[in-house]
């Protein structure tokens, strides 16, 4: 990325938990935002950009914070991300949260906003579908995933590096490595040879097919490993070698668990450690895995995206974070939310349209690039 940055940018919001009204003095600094790049960046094909996401690029928009957040920032540096005007308005037309709290944010938390900014936020109930559905619950089972693994190292923490005589493997492997990387890319063809083929599917859509296929898999009790066996028998690999290769996976998979455990050890801020090692579960993921849930089903019910929980449930949702739920209650209230977003899906109670009107929103994509990319100097117009 060689242009300036912060002149680039059409529109530009704090986000994270000081957009959700749910931050302390403490808290960290998040901002997101749109830019449309010099005309390089769309003629060229040289230059490339998608966003920017470095604290040293973002830095641009220190001097955009308010006193508080600048202040704030002294302790740690400014983050957040950039994003193409293209890239963000495909992410916000598939419903991404994080796209949409931009969008919906109050003007409160709004720092740098343009006439193309502007246009942008009136234009927003175009990006709005159900797919919103599917994005939300995505969120939310993410932010679940992680809850369980951390308290799955909190509960049961690996107590040793995995050895290879664990899995009763010797201390070199008995497969050359070329023939062993050769019989895993083999392996790893075959798996994806049977993946299914999303093609131009609108990535809210590819949510949505996976969470059908997980649950079919699921109700006929098929496992990862059955499938891992199934790809190696119908390469042709006999039952000694694929037994020795499932070894070597496993080992490997336990190697990446112990380092991926080290990690999260060693990378945990000390005081969310402590609430964790407290309630037994990770609480600010506890939070915001409610939160997403409960904004998911407000815009399927209201249209609305209520960013802002100030005047909602921001008391409730700091709790959560400080440990008043037990991780039972947490997950039942989660899974319960989702059961009733998949009801409002299916019922065709939802008031939003199926999808959003993406030519209406490629004209207004249109109309913002080539008015920045007129009103520019001549020399922004070209590679430096």
């Amino acid at each position: 990325m060689d242009f300036d940055l912060r002149a680039h940018t059409l529109l530009l919001t704090v986000a994270g938990s000081r957009a959700y009204g749910v931050h302390t003095a403490a808290s960290d600094v998040d901002v997101k935002g749109a830019a449309i790049p010099p005309a390089a960046y769309f003629h060229g094909m040289l230059s490339r950009f998608e966003q920017a996401d470095k604290p040293s690029q973002v830095q641009a928009f220190l001097g955009d914070l308010s006193e508080v957040e600048r202040a704030a920032c002294a302790d740690s540096k400014l983050e957040g991300s950039v994003y193409h005007l293209v890239k963000f308005c495909q992410l916000a037309a598939d419903c991404n949260p994080n796209m949409l709290d931009v969008l919906f944010c109050r003007d409160a938390e709004v720092r740098l906003c343009t006439p193309a900014g502007e246009a942008l936020r009136a234009s927003r109930e175009l990006f709005l579908s159900q797919k919103a559905k599917h994005t939300f619950s995505g969120y939310a089972a993410s932010q679940l995933k992680r809850i369980r693994g951390h308290r799955q190292w909190l509960l049961n923490p690996p107590t040793q590096k995995p050895e290879r005589a664990d899995y009763d493997l010797p201390e070199r492997t008995l497969i050359p490595a070329d023939q062993l990387a050769a019989a895993q890319a083999a392996l790893r063809h075959k798996i994806d040879g049977w993946a299914v083929d999303y093609g131009d599917l609108y990535p809210s859509s590819v949510v949505h097919i996976q969470e059908q296929i997980a649950r079919y898999l699921a109700e006929i009790q098929t496992t990862t490993d059955e499938h891992w066996r199934s790809a190696a028998r119908s390469i042709g690999y006999d039952e000694n070698f694929i037994a020795l290769l499932d070894r070597e996976r496993r080992y490997k998979a336990a190697m990446r668990e112990w380092q991926q455990y080290q990690d999260w050890k060693t990378e945990r801020n000390p005081a969310r450690a402590q609430l964790e090692a407290d309630h037994g579960f990770d609480t600010k993921h506890g939070m915001h895995l409610i939160r997403l849930l409960r904004t998911g089903r407000e815009l399927m019910l209201t249209g609305r995206v209520n960013v802002w929980r100030g005047d909602i449930d921001a008391e409730e949702l700091v709790a959560i974070r400080n440990g008043a739920w037990e991780y039972e209650q947490l997950v039942e209230e989660a899974e319960r939310i989702d059961t009733e977003l998949e009801a409002l899906y299916r019922s065709g109670a939802c008031i939003l349209p199926r999808a959003p009107d993406r030519v209406a929103l490629d004209r207004l994509v249109i109309g913002l690039v080539e008015e920045a990319l007129s009103t520019r100097l001549p020399s922004d117009t070209l590679p430096r």
